[in-house]
């Protein structure tokens, strides 16, 4: 029953922080951190017990499973289950919860209490997509965390606010809207092939489909998945999302609803669709490909802070899309270690540009500049985010996107090494960023005070966990690696995705 308890607690404390606001300002942050900190004690148990003795299966290696009917007339159930993906995935979610609730104390005046409400059931909803294994109890999930999100960045965000939540909303809901039809389309294939209505995520495994309609339904979980990651050209809607949302909307964006989008590829597409997704893969890896070099030159080239880091997202997440559809171990642990150093390291720089706008009133860089001179700690911590972001050796992201690239070269070299060239170009805006905000002449009309104890704890505890996977990744990859190796034991790879390009 933990897997229900992790998103029943987060929805009760969302009402609780609402109902509590109006007795202290920072009553409702006080039970968001203790709803989000019960919830993350909760998922560490998991990872220190069960997750380190999973043992694959034929439907992957589950350690947590709880289930009951739901609407049995058309084989829905309330069916959750968690193995070691689910659990690194809720452990990030959660901890990145906690940095939110943190970096926000003092940015968030206005209805609060409703603020923290919509946070708690964002993350009641993005816990509920990594847990759910009935199809339609994951596009509820997926759906559920939207609307929270839409009033997150609509109430909370900057001067175009109302056009960015829109922007988000039409792409995801539309693109959500489309998987659930594809949803619809494999349970009636599922349906009168073995005369039996279900949802559930196990037992439409293996579903007779005709190519073209494998294809199709494919296409549809794409729809959504694309479009949440972001990939090239579905991402159109992300650099406005970031740069509007308030800065807890900001991490929240980047280091957890994106990674949904990853997480539906890497649980979905193949296993239940793996010969469409292997006809898919050139495609996708290319657009990968795409994307961390466009995302690359297009950070570079931007004036505004947030906007910046919104583009590293775009590049850094082509990474993930190139590793899932090479479809090998290697490129699948490089996959899902990128996943949370990039949440990690990104939501980061989200938490200092959002401090750096509380502080002197903008996000252009062109009006910042000799900052490290007064604001020596958080100098510091942007120099290291910074190089963290381009991949520096010993750091978590180099892990991530160095398992990738060697896995994505088996697939296809040719790709690999066009890929190679987004660690030069990260480099770039990475140093152009440190240049531009914390070095240069000083400029004493504006006054930058230090980061906060309070502030520091926050992003040292992300640096503590960006070096512990740089530095120890096979904490990491224990921990995934029975979740990878049942989902690849469903997926047989064809020949052709192995020869070299």
């Amino acid at each position: 029953m933990i897997a229900l308890w992790l998103i029943v607690i987060m929805l009760v404390g969302g009402i609780a922080a609402w109902l509590v606001a109006p007795l202290h300002r920072h009553a409702s942050a006080w039970v968001a951190i203790a709803a989000l900190a019960t919830d993350f004690a909760l998922a560490l148990g998991l990872a220190v017990g069960p997750a380190r003795t999973a043992a694959v299966t034929r439907i992957g290696a589950f350690f947590v499973n709880v289930a009951f009917p739901w609407i049995p007339r058309f084989g829905i159930s309330f069916h959750l289950a968690m193995d070691g993906l689910s659990l690194v995935m809720i452990l990030l979610t959660l901890f990145l919860g906690l940095v939110s609730v943190l970096v926000s104390w003092r940015e968030i005046t206005e209805r609060i209490g409703f603020f923290h409400f919509n946070l708690l059931w964002t993350m009641a909803g993005v816990l509920g997509v990594f847990l759910a294994v009935d199809l339609f109890l994951f596009a509820f999930f997926w759906e559920v965390m939207l609307v929270p999100m839409y009033f997150i960045i609509a109430l909370w965000g900057h001067e175009h606010r109302i056009v960015a939540a829109i922007k988000f909303f039409i792409f995801t809901q539309v693109s959500g809207l489309i998987m659930m039809v594809a949803i619809v389309g494999l349970v009636l294939a599922h349906w009168r092939a073995t005369g039996t209505l279900t949802f559930d995520y196990f037992a439409l495994l293996g579903t007779p489909l005709s190519r073209s309609a494998a294809t199709w339904l494919m296409l549809g979980f794409l729809a959504a998945f694309l479009v949440k990651l972001p990939a090239v050209p579905f991402h159109t809607w992300l650099p406005d999302a970031h740069t509007e949302a308030p800065t807890a909307g900001s991490v929240i964006l980047a280091g957890v609803l994106l990674k949904t989008g990853a997480y539906g590829l890497l649980r979905f597409v193949f296993p239940l669709f793996p010969d469409a997704a292997f006809r898919f893969a050139p495609i996708a890896m290319a657009l990968g490909v795409v994307g961390i070099l466009y995302g690359a030159v297009q950070a570079f080239g931007q004036t505004d802070l947030k906007r910046l880091v919104a583009y590293t997202s775009v590049s850094h997440l082509g990474f993930v899309l190139l590793g899932v559809f090479a479809w090998n171990e290697l490129a699948l642990q490089g996959a899902v270690t990128q996943m949370i150093a990039h949440g990690l390291s990104t939501g980061a720089l989200f938490a200092l540009a959002g401090l750096l706008q509380e502080r002197i009133h903008t996000r252009e860089m062109p009006r910042m500049g000799g900052f490290w001179a007064m604001a020596p700690r958080m100098g510091a911590m942007g120099l290291f985010f910074a190089i963290a972001s381009l991949g520096l050796p010993g750091l978590g992201n180099f892990i991530g996107e160095f398992l990738v690239l060697l896995g994505a070269y088996q697939a296809n070299a040719w790709l690999a090494a066009i890929a190679a060239f987004g660690l030069v170009a990260s480099a770039a805006y990475a140093l152009l960023l440190v240049q531009r905000v914390f070095h240069g002449p000083r400029r004493p009309e504006l006054a930058l005070p230090d980061l906060a104890p309070r502030e520091l704890a926050v992003l040292g505890a992300m640096l503590v966990f960006l070096v512990w996977i740089g530095v120890y990744p096979q904490s990491l990859v224990d921990t995934v690696r029975p979740a990878i190796l049942g989902m690849q034991h469903l997926v047989v790879s064809p020949p052709l995705l192995g020869r070299r390009g």
